[in-house]
Formats: structure tokens, sequence, C-alpha cells
């Protein structure tokens, strides 16, 4: 048995199945449960638990609910105890204190994006700048600038040493000579990319070359120029290149493999886009594969973009995705429940209550309020007067008593619809909260903000007062 104490706060309508859980959880640990004099957990905040809790009771550590507002760090100076915000879900604590009780270090990664701005030609200058800081935003570390073939690029040189202006790291892209020798001219930090043939520029200009095969798949023909660099000391990265699917995409991936067997040392690059952009479907998957290739291959750079509009997320997934393929490799681990942000439409544990569960947290209820949760069964409304059940809100709407209350029947339309979609995709609903959808949302926050919390924005939300689940 560990020495360490912790105490639980919660509210009254969680405090129950809160000692359920723990005393089936059988911790290693001596607890308490302390119940703050509120119903619903979740409308607790620091500064409330900073008022009300005179005695901490011996305790080495304080977890509060998750979704306790408030600055965790002034409450742990404020009571001289570390204090810890618990899962959102009481019914989450096993995992909180099993595997998902450690935190991984996101901050660092290992994989390279260069984020290509595919139609610079066409675009003028601060039209490029404004990409390429849309880009930075998304985690892109290398703005790469795309020539068009056949395409005038008068303003060149000018995006180049704009962007070093403005510190961007800069990579120029062409197949023509006159391109990558003008780009590197003006700046840039790359140019791809190179062959055998064109060799001759990178002793032009101080650009690290990206190389790729002259003879597309020939990997011997690699062999010499990389001989010949190594000889100058020059820095360089080989791109294999990555072809679409039913283009030879099997072959290439053997074909990064083999490369990397027989120059285990020399710097890669993958293409990305060939699949995000070339294969309709949801791009946070293939990204989360393609960054795991590069983790298992010391693959250190790869080259993303955003044309179709359903790869609009790709520079920010594959950010996400090179952060968590680092996190699980420096612990030895699989790439799992490490961070959420690349489950965009389907959660690991969605349905955390099952409705006879449901129904037990319903009997408690003694106020006209509805809750709102769901089960694989489907979605659950409840307060004192009852409990109802469908798979659509239509038809709910007709037990609820809402027919001349405009207000309230807009809420929980809007709150069963999320419902229902999260019932329907296999998600995670909460009450009050939009559902998450990891990094593929605009403006979504990731795992670096879970610990970010907001203040309530409706003024619908708050007359209300609709607050959730198990929590509750």
């Amino acid at each position: 048995m560990s020495d360490e104490r912790i105490l639980f706060l919660t509210g009254k309508l969680a405090e129950k199945q809160l000692r359920q859980i723990l005393a089936a959880m059988d911790p290693d640990f001596y607890y308490k449960v302390k119940e703050m004099g509120v119903k619903v957990a979740a409308l607790m905040t620091t500064d409330m638990i900073g008022r009300r809790l005179k005695d901490t009771e011996g305790a080495t550590r304080i977890v509060i609910p998750g979704r306790c507002r408030g600055d965790i760090e002034a409450l742990s100076q404020q009571l001289g105890v570390p204090v810890d915000r618990g899962p959102e879900e009481v019914k989450d604590l096993p995992q909180y204190f099993g595997k998902g009780a450690h935190h991984y270090d996101l901050s660092r990664y290992q994989t390279k994006i260069f984020a290509e701005i595919v139609d610079a030609p066409n675009i003028s200058v601060e039209a490029v700048v404004e990409r390429a800081y849309y880009y930075q935003e998304q985690g892109a570390d290398v703005i790469d600038i795309g020539c068009l073939p056949g395409t005038p690029f008068p303003q060149l040189q000018e995006c180049i040493g704009t962007l070093k202006q403005e510190g961007f790291t800069v990579s120029i892209d062409s197949l023509e000579d006159a391109d990558l020798l003008a780009g590197g001219k003006a700046g840039a930090d790359y140019m791809l990319s190179l062959t055998s043939k064109s060799l001759w520029i990178a002793d032009e200009v101080a650009t690290t070359p990206i190389i790729i095969p002259r003879t597309h798949g020939d990997l011997s023909c690699l062999d010499g120029v990389i001989d010949i660099l190594q000889r100058k000391n020059r820095a360089f990265i080989v791109d294999p290149i990555l072809d679409p699917i039913h283009f030879g995409f099997t072959e290439s991936i053997v074909r990064n493999y083999q490369f990397r067997q027989r120059h285990p040392e020399v710097e890669m690059m993958l293409g990305v886009g060939n699949i995000t952009e070339l294969t309709h479907a949801d791009t946070s998957g293939m990204n989360a594969l393609l960054l795991g290739i590069c983790s298992e291959l010391n693959i250190n750079h790869i080259l993303a973009t955003q044309v179709s509009k359903h790869a609009c997320r790709a520079v920010k997934e594959a950010d996400r995705a090179r952060r968590i393929m680092y996190a699980a490799k420096q612990h030895d681990s699989l790439p799992k429940h490490i961070a959420p942000d690349l489950l965009t439409v389907h959660d690991n544990a969605p349905f955390p209550y099952r409705r006879d569960e449901i129904e037990v947290i319903a009997a408690e209820i003694r106020d006209p309020s509805y809750r709102i949760q769901t089960s694989s069964e489907g979605l659950h409304v409840f307060n004192r007067d009852g409990f109802h059940t469908a798979l659509d809100p239509f038809d709910l709407f007709p037990k609820l008593g809402v027919e001349s209350d405009g207000g309230h029947a807009f809420y929980l339309g809007v709150e069963l619809a999320r419902a229902q979609i999260a019932w329907q995709l296999g998600k995670r609903f909460t009450q009050d909260q939009q559902l998450n959808w990891g990094c593929a949302a605009q403006g979504a926050e990731t795992e670096a903000d879970l610990h970010t919390f907001k203040p309530a924005g409706s003024t619908l939300k708050k007359q209300h007062e609709h607050t959730t689940k198990d929590g509750d």
C-alpha cells in the first residue's frame, strides 16, 4: 500500500457513484471522498473550493472534478497540497489512475513538416506570406514555395526574400533548374528536387538539396549522388518518392524501407501529400499511419499539402501525429492513450455508462432541469418527472413539455442534436459541451489545451444551468 493519501472532492449527485468506483478499483493508496455542498460537481470552481475546504484531512494530493473551472496552481498554493483535475467522467477514474495517469510530453517531435504553397506563382507575395503564417500556426517548420510547370514566376525571389525577412525557413520546390537556382540565390534553405542531372546546382548555392531518383523507382541511381555529396561534406536529404494508391503505393513503401536499410544514416523525406490529397478518406488516420512509418524508418522530413478540401487540416494533423508517434517511440509503447487529437470521428470509449447505470443516476434527480446522456441503446433525457429514451430527438419532443418555452426548446434541440450525432458516430457526448472533433475542426482544442478552461459563453446556458451527468 502506497503512503499517498488522496482527497476526492465531488458534488452530491456524484458522491455515491464515486465511492462505488473507488471501492471497486481497490486502489493501492488511501483515499477519502468529500462532498462540497453543491449538487452538481461540474458547477464547482477552484475559488469555491478555496472558500469551503477548511481541512485537507491529511491529504498528500487532492483530486477535483475534471470540469471544475479555475486556477489549480493557485488553489494548490492556497491549500498547501498538490491539486489535480480528474477525468471529466467519474467512470473514467480507473483509466485515469492506470494508463491515463501518465501525461506524455507532446512538446517534442522529430519529423519536420514542409508545408507547400502549391499555387505560389499565381498569388501575390502578400498572400504567400499570409499563407505561410497560417501553416506555421498549424505546425509547419518549413514553408515550401511550389513552382508550376510552364507558369512564369516573376515574384519568386521576392517571395523567398520576404519570407526570410519574416523569419521563416523556406524551401523552393521545382523540377526546373532555373527555378531552383533562382530560389537558392534568393536565400532558400532547401531546394527540391534535384537529380544526378541537376546536381550541379548544389555547387552554385549553399541551399540544402533534396534528392530524388533520376529514374523513378531506381534506388541505384541515388548511390553516386549520395557519395558525391558525402565526399563534399554537404548536408542533403533523399526522397525515394511515395506514390499514390494503385499507382505504385505499396511498392513505394517497400522502396522507402529498402533505402533506409541501404543508407541507415542518410536523412530522408516522405511526400505524404500523394496519399492525403489523392485519397478521398479522412486524412487524420492517413497522417497517423504515414507518420508512424516515418517514426519507424527515422524519416525526419515530410512534404505536406492542403489543396483538396477534404485535406484542409492535413498540416495540423501531421503535427499532432508526429508528436504522438515521437512520444510513443520514446516510451517504447503503442500509439494508444497518448492524446485524442486524431480521434476525429470516433472515440475509444464513447459510452461510459450503460442504460441501467444512467437510470440509477436519474432516480436521484429532484429538480425539473433536464439531463441528457447517451448509451449504446440511444439518447436518454430525464428529470424528476420522468426518464425517456429514443434514437431520434423528434420522438422525444412531445414528452418534454416545452412547447410554450422557446428558449428551453431551442436549448434541448441543440443538445439532443449533438447527442444524436455522437450516438450515431460513436463519440463521447457531454451535455453543455460541443462535440470533440480532435484536430479536425477549425479552432478546436487539442491535447495541449485540455487543461485550459473557459467560462460558459452562452446566456441561455447560464439561464437554465442544464448540467450533465456523471459527474453531476
